[in-house]
């Protein structure tokens, strides 16, 4: 496992993410209640003992380097490590990065130090868990030159997805990148036995995961022009010229990339038996180690919902809701179909003077509060008896100045104040 480099891509403005990407990078967005995007590829890489890891990003990285530096410090002894490269001017390159590949090539220099024999390509905004070792050993036997996971998907994601046509042998011989809803690809659908265990009554086609492995040299070889996507153009391209083969993986995955696809996977998480298990000892997700406190529930009814360390829930009504790190509740508020990330501090006694004077809420959930079918982001301050999603109000998609609306959900951004009384 030496011999492989992980990057991690860290994608652009994120702005199918927005607001929540207002002020952090894509991979940084709190999820699960504790974690970020970015420690679930990481995670999977070191239950696989990958243990040098590349994160490239560059739109608002402040808070992913915080959250790397806080986290993944390997010992003297590993030679492992991961690190951030944000965009850079150098004599060869002055621009951003311009696409996937392009953000890979213009970080050669950085790579070729480390000597590696294969490149393990990353997206940083997916849910799963894989063993990344399974992948690397099939990669190596069937001697191929880039080998790309794909899960199989329905018609109605494969429009969204690089969809691809692999023979028997799992060889690819066909890459369609988003063929959009209405596009004739019935000569792309999986044959059963390429389906890997899904074998739904709906016609199944091979997506994509955007995880790639290529040897090295021919990683090279690939990036030695202008392209910049590699799902539009060097994929295409290298399965011309080379044996590219397909990785066929049957677990959960979640292309976590718009708002309602982040609101769905969350609150999937709340289920009795959720497909992505975030209790698995031998496959754990790592983040922050914050030592906190355990979460306190004083009278309190919660039912189906997650609590972070360091919550101080009182005599509220919890429901299919997830309740971040630092979440101090009052009473007689309820939540139902909530995402609230918490908070990144707990507010002084003086600070909390300071807002009563002010005439400011303190950064939580005022007593009262009635919420609903919404995204509250780190540090808000929900002021006394507000009313969120309850009412029946008509709701359009748009940007409402201290909240927006994104499909379908009531979005309230980081370090917003809502006053008491706001309904929305």
């Amino acid at each position: 496992m030496s011999e492989v480099l992980s990057i991690v891509l860290g994608g652009g403005k994120g702005t199918r993410l927005f607001p929540l990407t207002q002020a952090r990078a894509k991979p940084a967005v709190p999820f699960g209640g504790k974690f970020r995007l970015v420690d679930i590829p990481i995670s999977n890489c070191i239950n696989a003992d990958l243990r040098r890891i590349y994160i490239l990003t560059q739109f608002n990285s402040a808070s992913l380097h915080l959250h790397i530096a806080q986290t993944y410090a390997f010992d003297v002894f590993t030679k492992g490590f991961v690190e951030i490269l944000a965009a850079e001017q150098t004599f060869e390159h002055s621009g951003w990065y311009e696409g996937t590949a392009d953000a890979v090539r213009k970080n050669f220099s950085h790579f070729r130090t480390q000597n590696p024999s294969y490149y393990l390509i990353l997206s940083g905004d997916q849910l799963y868990r894989m063993d990344l070792k399974d992948l690397l050993q099939k990669h190596r036997e069937s001697g191929a030159a880039i080998t790309i996971a794909c899960t199989a998907v329905t018609r109605q994601d494969a429009s969204q997805l690089g969809i691809l046509k692999a023979d028997k042998n799992t060889r690819i011989t066909e890459f369609l990148e988003k063929p959009g809803p209405s596009k004739d690809i019935s000569d792309f659908k999986a044959p059963p036995e390429l389906r890997n265990g899904k074998n739904g009554k709906e016609d199944m086609y091979l997506a994509s995961m955007g995880i790639y492995v290529f040897n090295a040299q021919n990683m090279e070889d690939c990036l030695a022009n202008d392209l910049t996507d590699f799902g539009k153009e060097i994929i295409p391209q290298a399965i011309n010229g080379l044996k590219v083969n397909a990785y066929l993986f049957d677990g959960y995955w979640e292309d976590i990339g718009t708002i309602r696809s982040f609101y769905e996977a969350n609150l999937e998480l709340t289920t009795l038996r959720p497909r992505f298990d975030f209790y698995d000892e031998d496959m754990p997700i790592y983040t922050h180690m914050r030592n906190l406190p355990p979460s306190k529930m004083n009278f309190s009814n919660m039912n189906q919902s997650i609590a972070a360390e360091g919550c101080i829930i009182t005599n509220a009504t919890i429901t299919n809701s997830i309740v971040g790190v630092r979440t101090i509740i009052e009473s007689g508020s309820s939540l139902n179909g909530v995402i609230c990330m918490g908070a990144d501090f707990y507010e002084s006694e003086v600070q909390k003077q300071q807002n009563a004077e002010a005439r400011i809420p303190n950064v939580g959930i005022a007593k009262g509060s009635i919420i609903k079918g919404a995204i509250i982001d780190k540090n808000a301050c929900i002021g006394e008896d507000c009313r969120i999603g309850v009412d029946d109000i008509p709701r359009t998609d748009g940007n409402y100045g201290h909240y927006y609306i994104i499909d379908g959900i009531i979005v309230i951004p980081k370090n917003t104040v809502l006053y008491p009384g706001t309904v929305i």
